[in-house]
């Protein structure tokens, strides 16, 4: 990616795995190559995410099992983070445990009641190899959460207990889409 260019841009839109696919429930490869193919992945999630109106896509939901993801997603002040975490760890999660609405590309259209730390910090690298430290609160808190959770082959559902889970998962079977239960 270009200093000062629009990520997503020069990406293509690639088509979203739902739920069902094996693809988001295996645990995603360690990215070892920071070369143009990576650039390029990394493009072309902005620009899907883009397309699909979110705000955070994991590598993953496009079919690519590498520990790669975007977001450009505000936080509960309305504060715009964008950006994109290589190889993110998950290193902290802190403060209250809030339960807030929470959707997923890969399950378009449902969203569900989920509990999630309202702080989170997320190390990894950038596409070009540069150590990176993000620091969430509140909605984005949430959304680096969701995707370190999508690079460990889980998703939004699996955090759901009781009648949330199984309302979900009807409206899952029930969306033409839908092909796990």
């Amino acid at each position: 990616m270009r200093h000062g260019s629009i990520p997503g841009v020069h990406g293509r839109v690639r088509p979203l795995t739902l739920l069902g696919d094996p693809v988001l429930r295996a645990p995603c490869r360690e990215v070892t190559d920071f070369g143009p193919r990576l650039a390029r992945l990394v493009e072309d999630l902005f620009a899907t995410m883009y397309a699909a109106r979110g705000v955070g896509l994991a590598a993953n939901q496009v079919g690519e099992p590498l520990r790669v993801f975007v977001y450009d997603c505000p936080d509960d002040e309305d504060v715009r983070h964008l950006g994109h975490v290589v190889n993110p760890r998950l290193v902290e999660t802190d403060g209250v445990v809030v339960r807030g609405p929470e959707g997923c590309l890969s399950l378009p259209g449902l969203e569900a009641g989920t509990e999630r730390h309202d702080h989170a910090v997320v190390e990894g690298f950038t596409v070009t190899g540069e150590p990176v430290t993000v620091h969430g609160t509140g909605f984005f808190a949430r959304c680096l959460q969701h995707e370190c959770d999508h690079l460990e082959g889980r998703l939004y559902a699996d955090r759901l207990t009781g009648w949330r889970h199984r309302r979900l998962m009807r409206r899952v079977r029930r969306a033409p889409w839908g092909r796990e239960g």
